[in-house]
């Protein structure tokens, strides 16, 4: 952009450069045809005239030009931060959901472990009784028998 700058920047001051320097050319009165009517005017000035007018000409489309490329940027960057926006709420509740997902497991998980602790204190109760009941008998037995007794 800078570059394309100063090159215009460069024709602009060599045209200016080669106007000072042929003036008196430029400035000379001649007979031009406007097709239907003939005047008399420097045709120098005339042309010069008619390269500043397309000169502005030019630099007004190229200001109506940048104005709509800037405004197509700003959409632009309005739409990706309103889709940024979108992705990150997505994230977040793609975040929630596992958070809800992994608290639902971590509670199966607690009360699945509840259930077999008290399946194993349970069972361990059943095995201690029944182990008693093998001992008292085995006891019993014992004082029972002849020559058992301690």
């Amino acid at each position: 952009m800078r570059n394309r700058f100063l090159l215009a920047l460069l024709a602009i001051a060599l045209v200016a450069t080669f106007a000072v320097l042929n003036w008196s050319v430029i400035a000379a009165p001649t007979t031009i045809s406007l097709g239907v009517v003939n005047v008399e005017a420097p045709l120098g000035m005339v042309l010069l005239g008619l390269t500043v007018l397309l000169l502005l000409v030019f630099l007004g489309y190229m200001a109506v030009w940048q104005g709509q490329i800037l405004m197509e940027t700003r959409r632009h960057q309005k739409a990706l931060q309103e889709q940024r926006a979108l992705a990150d709420q997505a994230e977040a509740s793609r975040f929630t959901e596992l958070k809800v997902s992994m608290f639902s497991e971590f509670e199966k998980l607690a009360a699945q472990l509840q259930q077999s602790q008290h399946t194993v204190s349970r069972e361990l109760r059943e095995q201690t009784n029944s182990l008693a009941a093998m001992l008292g008998e085995i006891d019993d037995r014992s004082k029972h028998q002849p020559g058992g007794g301690l």
